[in-house]
């Protein structure tokens, strides 16, 4: 038996996951059930989990699966304007402004172009929350791109200057779950905490190095650090 809340969240992820296939973020969840708090959103996805009606997939910071739903399940939050059927596809990059999210057309990608999520800011720095969902398109060459699948972040800190990232740079990641001694990736800490360094191994411990010599490197055990990507671009607006 859920209560009326666990109810309504059940009820907006499994719906969110159904348009975009992309589950929401707490500030999501947290307006869409009208709470103060993204803690007592915590709580609800705690108690869902243990009642079995959704996971948290591994190495996917908060990245939900809903594993079943109760019989009388019934649209419970109204979604807003901007989230029904929202699908965007194409950036306009003209319009990018730094440190803020680009506005969005709909349109087709072009022969030769491939459409990229863009999941949101990533720290090249001290580590800030881990990406969680999809926040826009961006379109790039496919030759530029490669095979696989990719994602895009945009980048905040300058701990990663020296390699030639800057703050709001875009990276673009080649999703992977394992990289070469010396890469730039995406390193999920502790489950909870997403970072742009170097990687490197050193004996039984693994190294996230910064390009920077005002920011130290982290080390940590093998078991506490989990790849989600590997940088292969940079995109950047020129003012």
């Amino acid at each position: 038996m859920l209560t009326k809340k666990q109810h309504e969240l059940l009820v907006f992820i499994n719906e969110r996951l159904s348009e975009t296939g992309v589950s929401p973020s707490f500030d999501e969840m947290k307006e869409a059930l009208d709470l103060r708090s993204k803690s007592g959103i915590h709580r609800l996805i705690t108690a869902l989990e243990e009642r079995g009606f959704i996971r948290r997939l591994p190495h996917r910071a908060r990245a939900l699966e809903v594993l079943k739903m109760p019989e009388d399940a019934k649209p419970s939050v109204k979604p807003s304007p901007a989230q029904k059927g929202f699908r965007p596809s194409v950036v306009s990059s003209p319009d990018f402004q730094r440190g803020r999210s680009a506005p969005t057309q709909v349109s087709s990608p072009a022969a030769g172009v491939v459409d990229l999520p863009v999941l949101g800011r990533i720290a090249a720095g001290t580590p800030i929350e881990a990406i969680q969902h999809e926040v826009d398109r961006f379109s790039a060459p496919e030759a530029f791109i490669g095979k696989g699948d990719h994602y895009v972040l945009e980048v905040q800190g300058e701990s990663m200057i020296n390699a030639g990232i800057e703050d709001g740079d875009f990276v673009v990641i080649k999703r992977c779950s394992d990289a070469e001694n010396g890469a730039i990736v995406v390193a999920l800490v502790d489950d909870e905490e997403a970072t742009l360094k170097r990687l490197r191994r050193k004996g039984a411990s693994v190294a996230l190095e910064a390009a920077n010599p005002a920011f130290e490197t982290r080390i940590y055990g093998p078991d506490r650090v989990a790849v989600q990507g590997k940088l292969v671009g940079l995109m950047r607006r020129y003012n």
